[in-house]
């Protein structure tokens, strides 16, 4: 049985000491050299930075909500302020939980690079060395290419700065974003070499993990036949050798009991009542039983996203031949839809669940803004787990969920390949083979034969978007795809529900929170934070178009 890689915190420090019989290190603490010489306390501070990495599971307000796929039931966060309405300059510049900010980033990179460097030279076996380097520079790259996609080209620092000793050396100019995307996918390569095809560790990176970071990035640039390649390495060295397969069940994949299964790519691992997390009680239906309030109701899915599931037959809605019927719209859809979806009518954790007009449920649809139940009529169940205790006991620190947050899984690479491959090729057999998989798995038939290299983009981008919905994926497409100020300039919609069962009107409506801007000047990169152009010389005039 592997063990599991859980992320432990430390101060590091050094006692101070007037003469070296009282050079004791406390307890709670280590000495620099003492971390360095020993490949336990080492670990410890590598695991620190891994636990730097986004902690997607204890979000209220993930980035879905930045986007047409969900809005957040309550009126405060920073999707529905900030980033839906284009309120943010250089000098107001605010992520809430998510953490692409441009300080903390260069920070946990500042962590990465002490340790290569203290690790290089130090004592530690050559098999250490050559394993945990790895795993740092991996870990650099994937902190890079958040503030890459964030904010385009940055300074590439590898070194440990110090402003006492280097000065003003230690400002650095902003490389391009070719140059950033070419440090971040060269970092990849180089160290897959080293990384394991599956981890002595659960949670550490590995081969797979760097090729899916260096395959995303090149799909990211629009480079499709170097992303192609990449993804096709995945596939035929990983894939075809059983590192990764789907996993058979796709809402049970997201479930604790299934954790660490051969779909899972790199993930953060989370445990219960120690470092656990809260998403069940954040983001899932917000009143149940006899009213109790157990969750804050954080992700409302969009009339948009539910009409983006297929029917049972593959069918779009759109299509004439696919059986929709809009008086029973929640009849015979896809698996996905079911696995994804609280509506109107449905069970969840202890109670049904009513967001109908009329019937005095504290779940209907909250087009006044008023409290927190969903504002579109639809609640989360994606991701989300109803069988432990929900309410405080879940969304109190330290929390109890134990799911873990996918980074990366095969699924994606499967359409990363098949996206990848179209444009660059054409919609081949391969193309074909890869998107039918994920479809497959959800008991959909494969796609019609003969499209057109438009057509299979089109059926790529709509798969994407039913089977990445709501894990952080749909905001990076949109901007990626040049269709941000597209659809984020579009109102998105929930669904009033009023009548009699069996007489039913189902009504599009206009939900609060739902408007959004985005500006195709500017909004397509964030700007740089004030702060950083003022610290850094070398930074200034240099700031983001239209900021």
């Amino acid at each position: 049985m592997k063990s599991s890689i859980y992320i432990l915190f430390i101060i590091l420090g050094c006692a101070c000491k007037k003469d070296d019989s009282l050079d004791v290190i406390p307890r709670d603490r280590l000495s620099d050299a003492t971390v360095w010489t020993d490949p336990s306390t080492a670990d410890v501070f590598l695991n620190d930075i891994y636990g730097k990495l986004p902690d997607g599971n204890n979000w209220w307000d993930p980035m879905d909500n930045w986007t047409d796929n969900s809005v957040c039931g309550y009126s405060w966060p920073e999707s529905r302020n900030v980033i839906q309405q284009a309120a943010y300059t250089p000098s107001t510049l605010s992520f809430g939980l998510v953490p692409l900010d441009w300080r903390t980033n260069y920070a946990n990179i500042r962590k990465c690079n002490v340790f290569i460097k203290s690790v290089t030279e130090s004592e530690l076996t050559d098999e250490y060395k050559t394993s945990r380097l790895a795993e740092a520079r991996f870990l650099r790259a994937y902190f890079y290419h958040l503030l890459w996609m964030t904010y385009g080209g940055v300074p590439v620092v590898t070194d440990v700065l110090n402003s006492s000793e280097q000065g003003d050396a230690i400002f650095i100019a902003r490389s391009s974003s070719d140059e950033t995307l070419a440090f971040i996918t060269s970092e990849c390569e180089a160290v897959s070499a080293d990384l394991p095809d599956a981890p002595a560790q659960t949670g550490r990176a590995t081969k797979g993990a760097a090729w899916t970071l260096k395959g995303w990035c090149e799909l990211f640039a629009g480079k499709f036949s170097e992303s192609a390649a990449t993804n096709k390495k995945i596939i035929d060295e990983l894939g075809g050798a059983g590192v990764y397969s789907l996993f058979p069940d796709f809402g049970g994949f997201f479930m604790p009991e299934n954790n660490n299964n051969k779909e899972a790519i790199f993930y953060r691992q989370y445990l219960p009542r120690v470092l656990a997390g809260r998403l069940d009680s954040y983001l899932g239906p917000t009143f149940t039983k006899g009213g109790a309030e157990t969750s804050w109701g954080g992700m409302g899915p969009t009339q948009e996203m539910v009409d983006a599931y297929f029917m049972a037959n593959g069918k779009s809605i759109t299509d004439p031949g696919s059986g929709y019927d809009p008086q029973t719209p929640y009849a015979n859809r896809e698996k996905r839809f079911y696995q994804s979806i609280v509506y109107d009518g449905t069970w969840w954790y202890n109670d049904t669940i009513y967001t109908r007009q009329g019937m005095g449920s504290k779940n209907q649809i909250d087009l006044a803004d008023k409290d927190d139940a969903s504002n579109t009529g639809y609640y989360l169940r994606k991701r989300l787990n109803d069988k432990i205790t929900l309410g405080a006991d879940n969304w109190t620190p330290p929390g109890t969920s134990a799911q873990n947050y996918y980074y990366f899984r095969y699924a994606e690479v499967l359409l990363n390949y098949a996206e990848a491959q179209n444009e660059a090729v054409g919609p081949d057999a391969s193309v074909y083979n890869a998107i039918d998989a994920v479809r497959g798995r959800a008991d959909l038939p494969g796609l019609d034969p003969g499209l057109s290299q438009s057509q299979m983009r089109d059926a790529i981008r709509h798969e994407r978007r039913v089977e990445l919905a709501f894990e952080d994926k749909r905001y990076w497409d949109l901007i990626r795809w040049r269709t941000a100020h597209i659809v984020l300039n579009a109102p998105v919609h929930g669904i009033a529900i009023t009548g009699m069962p069996g007489t039913f009107t189902y009504t599009p409506v206009e939900v609060p929170g739902g408007n959004k801007k985005f500006f195709e000047n500017k909004n397509y990169l964030f700007p740089i934070p004030q702060y950083a152009i003022d610290q850094n010389p070398k930074l200034q005039g240099n700031q983001n178009p239209g900021y």
